[in-house]
Formats: C-alpha cells, sequence, structure tokens
C-alpha cells in the first residue's frame, strides 16, 4: 500500500482505544478500502497471470491451442500416458480404459497405475478404447490428452473435440521417454515443477537400487520370447536397456550378423525363432513382459540349451508391465532386476 492510502488509512482509525471516533467514520473507511482494494486488484491479478504464465499457447503435434487458464479437469484418452498424468499429480478425473487382459485390473486400467488411479478417484471415461464423443463432452474437461499413435489414438477426432471447443493436447508416446513426455505435458499444463519432481522422485530411486546392485561385468541381453507367437532382441537404445543400462548393466544388442535376419524393428529387433540361439549374446538374459512362467518356458526351450544364460540359470522376468516404461512400471521393473541380480 502506497503512503498516501497509508496516511488515509491511519485517520480513521485514530481515536480512543475504544475505537468509538473511528466507528463513527466506518461507512466512509469502507468505501475508502474498497477503492484502494479495486485500484491495486486488477494489477495483481496481472501479476499473478504473469507470474503463472497463463494464458499460454500450447504447440504440439496436431497444432497449436490457447490454455485460458490451469487446466483443473483432464481427461486421458490414452492409457499409455495416464500412468505419467498421475505420477505429476495432475488433476485426472477420468481416462479411456483398454481391454482388460492379463496387463490391466478388470476396468482396463493397466496393472501399474491402477491402485493409484483409484485411490484418486478417477473413472472410466469410455471402456474397450473405444471413443466415445458424447462421454467426453459429459465430463466437461477444460483439457483432453490424446494419442497421435498406437491403438489408443483419437487422431480423427481431434477436430471433431476442437469444433466442440474442447482443448485437446496430442502426444506421441512411440517415440519418447516418459520423462519426455513429462516434460512436455508439464509446461502444457502448468505442472513443470510436479513433472521435473516425478522425474527426480524415479532417478533417485534408481540411483539407490544401482549402489545395492553388483551388476554382472558380461553384456546381457532382453529377449522378447514367444510374445504373441514372436521373437526379438532388445535394441541397446530401446526404453527397456536404457533402464538397465542406468542401473550399471551392458545391453548387447543383436549381433550384426544377424542384421539381415530382421523382419521388424522398432525398440526391439524381430526374428525367427530358429535365429534366436545366435541373436542372444548377453550371458544373463532378461525377459520383456516376463514372469516366473516365461522363465521355465525359456530354459526349457531345447533350442536355447546351448546359452551361457540357460546353462547358467541366468534367465529373469521383467515384469509383465514392461512391455511400456512409465513412471510405474519402470519402478517395477527397478525391483524386478534388484531381486533377480542380488539373489545370485
Amino acid at each position: 500500500m502506497d503512503s498516501d492510502n497509508h496516511v488515509f488509512t491511519s485517520h480513521f482509525f485514530r481515536g480512543s482505544s475504544n475505537f468509538g471516533p473511528a466507528m463513527l467514520n466506518f461507512p466512509k473507511l469502507l468505501s475508502l478500502l474498497t477503492a484502494i482494494t479495486i485500484c491495486i486488484s486488477p494489477g495483481l491479478r496481472k501479476a499473478e497471470a504473469n507470474e503463472m504464465g497463463w494464458p499460454r499457447t500450447i504447440v504440439h503435434a496436431a497444432g497449436k491451442f490457447t490454455l485460458a487458464n490451469r487446466p483443473l479437469r483432464i481427461i486421458s484418452t490414452t492409457p499409455s500416458v495416464t500412468g505419467i498424468l498421475l505420477s505429476m499429480n495432475a488433476p485426472v478425473i477420468a481416462t479411456a480404459a483398454t481391454t482388460p487382459s492379463g496387463l490391466t485390473d478388470q476396468k482396463g486400467f493397466f496393472s501399474q497405475w491402477a491402485q493409484v488411479a483409484d485411490e484418486r478417484g478417477v473413472q472410466v471415461l469410455y471402456p474397450n478404447l473405444n471413443f466415445d464423443m458424447e462421454a467426453v463432452i459429459g465430463w466437461d474437461p477444460d483439457l483432453v490428452i490424446a494419442s497421435a499413435t498406437g491403438a489408443d489414438s483419437i487422431l480423427s477426432h481431434v477436430a471433431e473435440l476442437q469444433a466442440q471447443g474442447i482443448p485437446t493436447l496430442v502426444v506421441n508416446y512411440s517415440n519418447r521417454s516418459w520423462q519426455a513426455l513429462a516434460i512436455e505435458i508439464g509446461r502444457a499444463t502448468g505442472l513443470e515443477h510436479q513433472a521435473e519432481e516425478a522425474i527426480r522422485r524415479f532417478d533417485t530411486k534408481v540411483a539407490q537400487v544401482a549402489a545395492t546392485l553388483a551388476a554382472p561385468r558380461e553384456p546381457v541381453s532382453i529377449v522378447g520370447y514367444n510374445i504373441s507367437g514372436s521373437f526379438s532382441i532388445g535394441r541397446p537404445e530401446s526404453p527397456q536397456a536404457k533402464l538397465l543400462q542406468s542401473l550399471g548393466l551392458t545391453v548387447a544388442g543383436l549381433p550384426e550378423t544377424l542384421k539381415s535376419q530382421v523382419s521388424r524393428s522398432s525398440d526391439f529387433d524381430f526374428i525367427s525363432r530358429e535365429n534366436l540361439p545366435l541373436a542372444i549374446e548377453g550371458s544373463h538374459v532378461f525377459l520383456l513382459r516376463g514372469t516366473s512362467r516365461e522363465v521355465d518356458a525359456f530354459l526349457a526351450d531345447p533350442l536355447l540349451g546351448n546359452a551361457t544364460s540357460v546353462k547358467m540359470h541366468q534367465v529373469y522376468p521383467l515384469g509383465p508391465t514392461s512391455f511400456r516404461i512409465d513412471y510405474y512400471s519402470g519402478l517395477q521393473m527397478i525391483h524386478l532386476v534388484a531381486d533377480a541380480l542380488r539373489a545370485r
């Protein structure tokens, strides 16, 4: 408050200790204070808006849009990103559910974050990834998170959402780490600090676990073993490999001599089952989406009987949630690797 306002206020409150004279001037005092508030408030509101960075224009995979205020009712049409939102403590009120399977709970929430979602009251937006415009509108969101790729993509409906005046942020999780997505979403939603804190918590856990491990000196292999009839070797630049590397392990990819035999390549190089024995260079094997059942099947496979990992019983599961790494599935994978290596 400036000096003139201080003088006016002091004048009205001068008097006896029982505030008698001041009370006589109360209507005038109230009028003065109201005037002062009206004068000051716009400036404060403007300063607060500038400090928080609102409104802000968001450039994303489907163009750009403007958010007037921090979103407080976020819905996710992409379960693959919902876990990242939850790790950031984003105000998620509903998320699309995938078809229930061994990777989900009964609602179709991925098992790595289903409990957290339930604890925070997150509801099913629509089931089985069947886009439902009426359901989206019914939740009255101030921001929709959508995917540009994958089975949960609603890219073809983004224009329809925009026509309804529903801000929609389209992200691409197919070629980004969960950390990069968290930063991108944080900048769009005003949750920059929450995104950074989630990453910090994760990195702290990685460092703590790594300090307790005696990592193998030899390279290890990540193998997709008989996943829907497919066989693959994890590439050293895959998210799963990077997480193992952060724990102090060296990850071997597919040998150069077999590169011509690759039928499909993404984060993993897909090969025939017959080429699997020659494809595994690591002395330790970690099975993508693997449980103890997959480990037993791998160890019992006669085709792999001569592999060092089989002879030494150095085959370990990465867990069913390891197919895609987010904050929660990453933590689960860390604990499984730690349990495996500590038990040697």
